[in-house]
């Protein structure tokens, strides 16, 4: 049976135990719901590293330059043409078919260098030729203007045209200067870029052995945990055990305690009542021995025969007596059931039954100490399994890449000097070149300006000013700086063009839309490369593959293909360790031994007690009581003070008043001696009988709560210890689960995250394709864009100049002549 089985299983075979035990519970309370399992501290999420911030795109007249090399070179990446000529490199000369295909492949780029070739062949024999003639007097060369008309209408559209020429070559300018200036911050940056591309990569190798062992550690930690609870099994697992007995103990022990208030107080009543009853009957006993004293003295005085009519009295004197016939046998029957409730001391008993109850604890430890020493050997077990995670998965490639990238950051700090060097001589003869083409802009600017400024329409061309002249020859210069600079300059392009468009066309752009990855993964073209072998997998793995893996983020175990490499659900299962350890507990008796809560002794002294609490007489007492309460001694008083009236002799009559009077202050000390004594008698009567009465039904719900519990005990402690136990064992099995499906979920999508890798192939794309070739090609293209531009301003600057400079000859027109009208002959018709 496998761990999730088990414990299935396990959890029904705990709710039949608890059925049985709501159906042994006869009594109307029920058995306290099972707590939940005790968390185990959650496994520590994985934390990712933290990467730097690379490179953004920034390239300059990127959709420009691109347009124009997209018309240039149509076709798609030559994947096939550049196989056959990494396949026959040393045969490519003789191959006539491939040169053939090559040359067809760079058709586009071979009219361009065509077009150059011409520009850099024409421009210095034109110019040298223009010069020529016009030093003989051609081509502008004659210090001569025909005045015409027109020539105002020419000299204006001739300025403008020059004017539009000149600002698009300022603004081609411009471009060369931020461009060569974006190649130069571009490799400045390089290094940096590189270095946090590199680090990032680092950062990558070194977080993915951390986060295995991360995992793997995790492990530890659960094994911990489940080991420091089977440590403490006694007071987890007895804790439970208690816990299940505590909805049924709880009210027999508050009952017990109950009833053991109720008889300590009874008992405290009834020594309470003794005192009072000993004290009143030492009251009666004086009172009657005074009453007895005036009797005698009465009868002697009555029977003195000068007493008149003192017969009549005699009878009345049978009254004058205290009844002290107080008897109370119920109060000594309870008495007695209170003492025998005592001598069973029912404080100890409730401390017997939570001693046992509190020795559950210790009595689990006994009884699991082999179990639990075994169990925690298994532990040990899983631990050395589970660690084969880090063995099993391939982690010393990656030092060797790390390797690879200390000796390629090395090598990149060696050749950046160099660089550096190379990058400010380049940037010193673009600035050169850059200057001289605004110097042609300058010219042609100080032309239109000083031309127009020094020019007067009524002027002779002869009379120019300086001004104006000035003009001519800054615009007559500018054209000569053209002819004498712009074939060298288109040098620079024709070479940074088949350079930079190449790499464009050949790296760049296939890099950018993924042709270049697929190119790479071409069987046999790098070898080494195969990364699937050298894995040891059987599938084949492509880096385009990786690559699109990576731009998702994905881990390395699903870019990688690591699960035909690592059987990871077997070095996560731990069934048949846990089964191991669920059969030994299966084999474990924890024995709590029996436990009578009451004795049959017990019982019939509390059922005794009962019983004479209910046959406790108050009311009986209570009418002696009324019946002392009832004598009045002034009534004979009075008839002694009505006899002695009638007496002659004053002897006898101050006899009878003295008896009288002595009759008075007997009844006066019961009054405020006996009577208070009663009062307070009766009073402890009522409560004492009111407390039997309640004992009576607390001794009936003792009994029947100890009953109840007593056979809950009986019948359900063992299937309470069994059910403890297995609940028990499935939290700690279930550890386990959660780790198994934790560590399952965080290797195969979080361990990894290979998003850097890509990120760092991007980042190397930007800074070689969108900053420095890119910009590179802006440079060009600038350069390329003013050269063509320098041939119509060549024309327009030496065709306006005439309009400036001052001439030799002049030619007179005027424009007011005024033409008079000749009349034509006409022919008369017959």
């Amino acid at each position: 049976m496998g761990l999730r089985e088990s414990v299935r299983c396990w959890r029904w075979q705990g709710s039949a135990g608890v059925g049985l035990l709501l159906l042994g519970f006869s009594l109307a309370q029920s058995v306290p719901p099972q707590t939940a399992c005790p968390a185990a501290a959650a496994p520590q999420s994985l934390s990712q590293p933290q990467y730097q911030d690379t490179v953004e795109e920034m390239g300059f007249m990127e959709g420009l330059v691109q347009s124009f090399l997209q018309t240039v070179q149509p076709n798609p990446f030559p994947k096939d043409l550049i196989l056959k000529i990494v396949q026959d490199v040393d045969q490519v000369r003789s191959n006539q078919e491939l040169i053939k295909e090559v040359l067809a492949y760079e058709v586009g780029f071979l009219v361009c260098t065509a077009i150059g070739i011409l520009y850099i062949v024409l421009m210095p024999i034109v110019g040298f030729f223009l010069a020529c003639c016009r030093c003989c007097g051609n081509c502008g060369g004659k210090m001569y203007q025909k005045q015409t008309s027109s020539i105002h209408c020419r000299r204006r559209t001739l300025y403008w045209t020059a004017f539009v020429t000149t600002v698009i070559i300022f603004a081609g300018n411009i471009c060369m200067f931020k461009s060569n200036e974006a190649v130069k911050v571009s490799v400045d940056q390089s290094q940096v870029e590189l270095n946090k591309t590199l680090d990032n990569i680092r950062s990558f190798i070194t977080a993915v052995p951390e986060q295995v062992h991360h995992v793997v550690n995790e492990s530890y930690r659960t094994v911990q945990e489940v080991t420091r609870n089977l440590d403490a099994i006694g007071p987890q697992l007895g804790t439970e055990i208690k816990e299940q007995f505590r909805g049924t103990l709880d009210p027999v022990l508050h009952s017990v305690r109950l009833l053991d208030q109720e008889t300590v107080d009874t008992s405290v009543e009834l020594n309470q009542l003794n005192s009072s009853l000993a004290q009143l009957q030492s009251s009666v006993d004086r009172l009657q021995a005074n009453v007895t004293a005036v009797k005698n003295h009465i009868n002697q005085t009555l029977s003195k025969a000068n007493c008149n009519d003192c017969a009549n009295l005699k009878p009345e004197l049978q009254k004058l007596t205290l009844d002290t016939s107080i008897t109370t046998p119920s109060l000594n029957e309870l008495q007695s059931a209170v003492d025998e409730v005592n001598k069973a001391n029912l404080k100890s008993k409730i401390k017997e039954v939570e001693d046992y109850f509190d020795s559950i604890p210790q009595t689990v430890t006994n009884d699991t100490k082999d179990i639990v020493q075994n169990s925690k050997q298994v532990l040990g077990n899983i631990k050395t399994q589970i660690s084969r995670i880090t063995d099993e998965i391939p982690l010393s490639a990656l030092t060797n890449v790390s390797e690879s990238l200390n000796h390629l950051q090395r090598e990149i700090g060696k050749v950046t000097p160099e660089v550096e060097r190379a990058e400010g001589i380049r940037w010193g003869v673009c600035v050169a070149l850059s200057c001289v083409v605004l110097l042609v802009v300058v010219c042609n600017l100080l032309g239109l300006v000083l031309g127009p400024l020094g020019l007067t329409s009524k002027a002779e061309p002869t009379e120019r000013s300086c001004t104006a002249d000035c003009g001519g020859t800054f615009l007559i210069m500018g054209a000569g700086f053209s002819f004498l600079f712009s074939w060298l300059f288109m040098i620079v392009v024709l070479l940074l063009f088949l350079l930079g468009g190449n790499v464009y066309t050949l790296l760049c752009r296939p890099w950018s839309n993924g042709q270049l990855l697929k190119f790479i993964d071409t069987p046999g073209l790098i070898p080494g490369l195969e990364i699937g072998p050298a894995l040891g997998l059987n599938t084949s793995i492509n880096i385009s593959d990786i690559y699109r893996d990576c731009e998702e983020n994905q881990p390395l175990w699903t870019t990688l293909h690591l699960s035909e490499l690592i059987d990871l659900e077997d070095l996560l299962n731990v069934t048949k360790y846990t089964e191991e350890i669920q059969q030994q507990f299966d084999k474990t008796d924890i024995t709590l031994s029996t436990i009578s809560l009451l004795t049959p002794e017990e019982i019939n002294q509390l059922r005794n007690f009962s019983n004479k609490a209910s046959n406790f007489d108050s009311a009986a007492v209570t009418q002696q009581m009324n019946n002392i309460s009832s004598i009045n001694l002034n009534t004979t008083a009075d008839r002694l003070d009505e006899l002695a009236a009638l007496q002659v002799d004053n002897d006898i009559r101050k006899e009878l008043q003295n008896e009288g009077w002595d009759l008075r202050q007997i009844q006066a000390d019961i009054e405020t001696t006996l009577f208070p004594q009663l009062e307070n008698l009766n009073s402890t009567i009522s409560s004492l009988g009111s407390k039997a009465d309640k004992i009576n039904g607390t001794v009936g719900e003792v009994l029947s709560n100890v009953g109840a519990a007593q056979d809950f005990l009986n019948t359900n402690t063992t299937q309470i210890v069994k059910t403890e136990s297995r609940k028990f064992l499935d939290c700690q099995l279930g550890y386990f689960i959660v780790y198994a499906d934790w560590a399952n979920v965080t290797i195969t999508q979080q361990v990894g995250r290979c998003g850097p890798v890509a990120a760092a192939v991007d980042s190397a794309e930007i800074i070689l394709c969108s900053h420095i070739v890119e910009s590179l090609n802006a440079f060009w293209f600038s350069l390329g864009w003013c050269l063509i531009f320098f041939i119509p301003s060549i024309i327009f600057s030496i065709k306006l100049a005439k309009y400036y400079r001052r001439m030799k000859y002049s030619d007179v027109y005027d424009d007011h002549l005024m033409m008079n009208h000749i009349p034509r002959a006409q022919m008369k018709l017959s």
